[in-house]
């Protein structure tokens, strides 16, 4: 399972919620790339579009 560190202030937007990318829920988050997303929704996107050597 994918855990992402999202300590850093730069994945809070104070300016107030907007639509996660993912599940359309509101959200003050940010991904690395500025996208409104929950972290959780952001975890589970990963775990989903990640190919392991089982998937091969």
């Amino acid at each position: 399972m994918a855990l992402l560190d999202w300590r850093a202030a730069k994945h809070f937007d104070s300016s107030g919620d907007q639509p996660c990318v993912l599940c359309d829920k509101p959200t003050p988050l940010r991904s690395d790339r500025g996208k409104p997303v929950h972290k959780v929704c952001a975890e589970d996107w990963i775990d989903r579009h990640t190919v392991t050597e089982d998937d091969a």
